[in-house]
Order: C-alpha cells, then sequence, then structure tokens
C-alpha cells in the first residue's frame, strides 16, 4: 500500500491527495525488461525494413549500423521506466531529438519508447510536481523541435502535392495535420498517465478502507463478547449471591439450635439443601445457553436451555426462597396479569431477586413487600423493606448488585428508583415499558416526572 501524509485537517479526505505509489515489486520489473525486449526488438526490425524499403523519412539516413545502435539507445532506458520515470523520460526525450537530428530511418518504435516514458512518468513518479513539469517540459520540447521542422518545410517545401484534391491548401493541411497528430499523441500518453496513477490510489483507499472496516468489525465483536462477558457475570451474580446469602443464614440457623432444636435445624438443612440444587439448577441452565448454538437460524430446542432464564411466574418461589431466611414477605400482583416481552420477565425477575438479596445481607430487616404492578404500558416491579441498614448497600461496595440492576432497566428504556423510604426502610422500583423501547428523552422525560 503506498504511504499517505497525514495532517491535511479540513480536506475531505485527509492525506490521499498527498498519496504516494510504492515502488514496484519485483515481478513488475520484471515485466519491464520483457517490454524494454519487445521495443528493442521492434526497433531493430522496424530499422531493417525500412532501410531496405527505401521508405526514409529524411531522406539521407546514417550507416544501417548507427541506426540500429540508435534505436537500442532509445529502447533500453525504459528497462527502468518504473523505477526512475522522471530520469528515463528525459533521457528518452532527448535522445528521440537527437535520433531525429542523425536522420534515422524509423521513427515508429522510437514514438513508442517516448510514449511508454511519457506514461510512466505519469503513473509511477512519486514526485507529483516533477511528474507535471518533465512531462510538460518534454512536450513542450518536442512541439518546439516540430515547429522547427515545420517551418523548415514552409520555408523549403520538398513535398509533391500534385495529387492534392482537399478544400484547403495542401501545405496548410499538412501542417494541421503534424500539430493534431502530435497533440493526440502526447496527450493521450499525459492522460493515461494520470489515468494509471489516479488508478492504483483508488486501489489503495479501498484497500485501506477494506481494512478498516475489517478492523471495526473485530473491534464490535471484541466489544459484544465484553459485553456478553458483563451480562453473564451479572446473572452469575444474580443466581450465586441471592441462594448462598440463603444458604449461609440457614447454615448458620441450623448450627445455632442444632442441639436445642434438632427438628428446626433439620429443616434449615433441607432448606439449604434445596436452596443448592435450585442454585445449580440454575447455574446449569446458564450454561446450557452458553454451550447451546443456533440451528438453522433459530434456538437451540434443548429443554434446559433456557432454564437460565426465570420470569415473573417465578417471584412466588423466589418469595418462599427469602421467607426460609428468616424474613416475612408479602407478594401482590395488582393490575390485570398479562404476557409481557421474556427480557422484561428476566430483568424484573433480577431486580426483585437482588433487592431481595440485599435485604437479606444488609438491611436488618423483618419484613419485606414484593409488588408486581400491570400498568397500561409498563410493568412495575417494587421491593421495600423496614430495615436500618441500606438494602442497596451491596452494590455500592463493588459489586454488581445496584450497576446491574441500572444496566438491566436501562436496555429496556425504563426507571430504577432506588432509596430510602419516609417511613423507614429502603425501597427498589423499577419500572419497565412492556411495549417498544422508548427513546432516551422519552425516558428522561419520564425520569424528571
Amino acid at each position: 500500500m503506498g504511504r499517505v501524509d497525514e495532517g491535511e485537517a479540513g480536506a475531505r479526505e485527509p492525506g490521499w491527495n498527498r498519496w504516494r505509489r510504492p515502488r514496484p515489486e519485483p515481478a513488475i520489473q520484471r515485466s519491464d525488461v520483457l517490454v524494454t525486449l519487445a521495443v528493442l526488438a521492434g526497433s531493430c526490425l522496424m530499422t531493417v525494413l525500412v532501410n531496405s524499403m527505401g521508405m526514409l523519412v529524411f531522406g539521407a539516413p546514417p550507416s544501417l549500423g548507427e541506426q540500429l545502435v540508435w534505436g537500442a539507445a532509445l529502447s533500453l532506458p525504459l528497462v527502468a521506466r518504473r523505477r526512475y520515470p522522471s530520469a528515463v523520460l528525459i533521457v528518452v526525450g532527448t535522445l528521440f531529438i537527437a535520433a531525429q537530428v542523425r536522420q534515422t530511418g524509423d521513427s515508429l518504435m522510437a514514438s513508442v519508447a517516448l510514449f511508454l516514458a511519457i506514461y510512466s512518468t505519469g503513473a509511477w513518479e512519486p514526485n507529483r510536481t516533477a511528474a507535471r513539469w518533465s512531462r510538460i517540459g518534454v512536450i513542450v520540447a518536442m512541439f518546439g523541435w516540430l515547429g522547427i521542422g515545420l517551418v523548415e518545410s514552409i520555408a523549403q517545401p520538398d513535398y509533391d502535392f500534385s495529387a492534392a484534391a482537399g478544400p484547403l491548401d495542401p501545405m496548410l493541411a499538412s501542417v494541421l495535420y503534424n500539430i493534431g497528430f502530435n497533440l493526440m499523441f502526447f496527450l493521450s500518453a499525459y492522460f493515461f498517465g494520470n489515468l494509471a496513477w489516479l488508478s492504483a490510489r483508488r486501489r489503495d483507499e479501498l484497500e485501506e478502507r477494506a481494512e478498516q472496516l475489517r478492523l471495526s468489525q473485530q473491534q464490535n465483536t471484541r466489544n459484544a463478547i465484553v459485553a456478553e462477558r458483563v451480562r453473564i457475570a451479572r446473572d452469575l451474580h444474580d443466581v450465586v449471591a441471592h441462594h448462598v446469602s440463603v444458604m449461609g443464614i440457614q447454615a448458620g440457623a441450623a448450627r445455632r439450635v442444632l442441639d436445642k432444636d434438632p427438628a428446626l435445624a433439620r429443616e434449615a438443612l433441607r432448606t439449604v439443601e434445596e436452596t443448592a440444587r435450585t442454585a445449580i439448577g440454575e447455574l446449569r441452565g446458564l450454561l446450557g445457553v452458553l454451550r447451546s448454538e443456533p440451528e438453522n437460524g433459530q434456538e437451540s430446542a434443548e429443554p434446559d436451555a433456557h432454564a437460565a432464564s426465570p420470569g415473573l411466574d417465578q417471584l412466588a418461589e423466589l418469595v418462599s426462597t427469602a421467607e426460609s431466611a428468616g424474613l416475612q414477605v408479602t407478594h401482590g400482583v395488582y393490575g390485570e396479569a398479562r404476557p409481557v416481552p421474556d427480557g422484561v420477565a428476566l430483568s424484573a425477575y433480577r431486580v426483585v431477586q437482588e433487592a431481595l438479596t440485599n435485604v437479606v445481607k444488609h438491611a436488618s430487616a423483618r419484613k419485606a413487600d414484593v409488588r408486581v404492578r400491570y400498568l397500561e404500558s409498563t410493568l412495575e416491579v417494587e421491593v421495600s423493606d423496614d430495615g436500618v441498614g441500606r438494602a442497596g448497600q451491596g452494590a455500592v461496595s463493588g459489586g454488581f448488585g445496584l450497576l446491574g440492576m441500572r444496566e438491566r432497566v436501562a436496555v429496556h428504556g425504563g426507571h430504577l428508583e432506588v432509596g430510602r423510604r419516609e417511613g423507614g426502610g429502603y425501597r427498589v422500583r423499577a419500572t419497565l415499558p412492556t411495549g417498544p423501547v422508548q427513546s432516551t428523552e422519552d425516558s428522561e422525560e419520564r425520569s424528571a416526572s
């Protein structure tokens, strides 16, 4: 890929206007050798044919050997036409005029060599200023040489125009023909050289943009992986923290009453066992989701593939688990129950789970109240307690609790309210849209109200 000079502030495509084409690769340099040999062979052949036919442009050429040397001198510099284009152009242009001064017989292959030199300078010269002015200088010199020849022809006409039948003066027609032919010749070499340069630049630009797109896709993939890892960590926190907290409390209760009340201790240990099984089941379900791969664009149909995605129907079990930890919990559902999106149901479940976990661990509460409200276009879940501690402080200390709840609610364009109650205790309230996700502005307006 070519070099791009940076720092063109304000340009539409910074740097590409100063792009530099890389040096030719070895394979391209080998092709230059073949082209040079082809031009050299053509020059020798045309020189022999022209001299054999006697069709000599200038009338009095030097010896055949000298003409062959001039042909070789014009052809051999082309071997370096892509590595040193401007230098080759100046050498070929100078030799071209010198060969015509010596009145060599062949001018066709000499013109081919000059065309290739002009074209290569436009296509390969890294210094674009040098490329422009070296070509302009050679073209101007060629037209100057042409002008000298035309003036000599007009001053000493040696053409036979006896067969002329056109509407123009024969000499005028000859002058116009030579000027038009040379204009087409030199402008074509100039134009196609520039076109080759632009084509190479655009190819490099497309390759760079494709590379940038590939890197951007890799970055997006990495971001998605990181986001998925955070989601998995949050789910693991929700599953492990809740159940382990309940298990710790029940195990402690069993230890304290083991000698005094074996039946109560047995019941507490049974709760620990059931809670452990529930935790293992949810963890197995979460791992099942991670291991399952979609088939033909559809989710896996394994029965436990989504076992780690509980919803509103499992809130009663969640309440029972919290009650087994010694917390008195009331659970109420208000409004007409209706199906809600799975993602909303899962987020609502996790918010209640995290809130109850924090109540058990940090609030020193005796009672908790879990309420689910089906409003017109939203689902609202609320967990309040009568504790003296801070039910959300588990997240403040570096955990995923409060932050995880906010992220879950924000995904759906919802609103989370966390804080102390006026009558004492702590309250967590999440409002989740059950329809399409609302815009950020709508969420902010609702939060402000």
